[in-house]
């Protein structure tokens, strides 16, 4: 089975050797968390796991960075920090990214979107 296969089949492991990283992990600075985002939804709300990532809708449309600026400020609003402190690192332009957040516990962040603080 290829990776697209594997992702094509919602609710079934991943295939033995490939990778599945956690949508909340630990980093020097704080933590780095990974998302699935469904822009201009009807309202911005977390609606979940996807996988292994965080699912958000979006109200923002996709167009000139707005639905990412919309993530950001969703991202720092749940956490209680400024959105300086909160970056997006991969996915600019995709719908899986991965954002990191300074000066956030791992708890702290498992907690405000509801997921296991392992993963």
């Amino acid at each position: 089975m290829d990776r697209a296969a594997a992702r094509a089949q919602p609710g079934l492991p991943p295939p033995a050797g490939l990778l599945t990283l956690p949508a909340v992990a630990p980093t020097r600075e704080g933590v780095r968390l990974r998302f699935r985002v469904q822009p201009r939804a009807a309202r911005t709300e977390l609606t979940g796991l996807h996988g292994s990532e965080i699912r958000v809708r979006l109200a923002a449309p996709p167009v000139d960075g707005a639905a990412n600026d919309a993530l950001i400020r969703f991202v720092a609003e749940r956490l209680g920090v400024a959105r300086t402190r909160v970056a997006i690192t991969a996915g600019q332009t995709a719908r899986s990214k991965v954002l990191s957040v300074t000066g956030v516990t791992v708890a702290d962040a498992a907690a405000a979107f509801g997921v296991p603080a392992d993963g």
